[in-house]
């Protein structure tokens, strides 16, 4: 039986669907699920990310960067920018549920996933920016559940 998502996570994901709309896009990215868990701020995901000092300002100029850059080589060596991971996410996040025995999804899970899906924005600037998922982890597994 897969668990259930908390009101937290409906929350990240229309916020991830404003962000995305903000950045004049019409898919959601992997970028816009980080920045939509830091800027709802009161998951144990927003709490892991503060803990590290990664704001919403610092991951989204980190974000920028890396999606710059990528535009750049896009035009440079003519390739299309890769599909967004968020499916994947969304399904690792659900493991990362079932792995820690929790009731219900939440934004810890969602950061979790986003840390193991190699190649995305979001896991991109999370490495660029020194959080890593053994970390996370040890973070998740140190809070009280939310």
């Amino acid at each position: 039986m897969l668990p259930k998502s908390s009101e937290r996570v409906a929350e990240v994901i229309r916020l991830a669907n404003l962000i995305a709309r903000e950045y004049e896009r019409d898919y959601v990215g992997t970028e816009h699920v980080l920045l939509a868990i830091s800027r709802e701020g009161s998951g144990i995901g927003a709490t892991i990310l503060n803990k590290h000092g990664l704001t919403e300002a610092k991951l989204k100029r980190e974000i920028d960067k890396l999606i710059k850059k990528q535009l750049e080589e896009t035009w440079v060596f003519g390739r299309l920018p890769g599909t967004p991971h968020f499916k994947n996410v969304i399904a690792q996040a659900i493991n990362q549920c079932q792995q820690l025995e929790a009731k219900e999804v939440c934004t810890e899970h969602l950061l979790l996933a986003l840390l193991t899906e190699r190649g995305s924005v979001a896991h991109k600037a999370l490495k660029s920016l020194g959080l890593t998922y053994d970390v996370a982890r040890d973070d998740v597994l140190g809070l009280p559940s939310a």
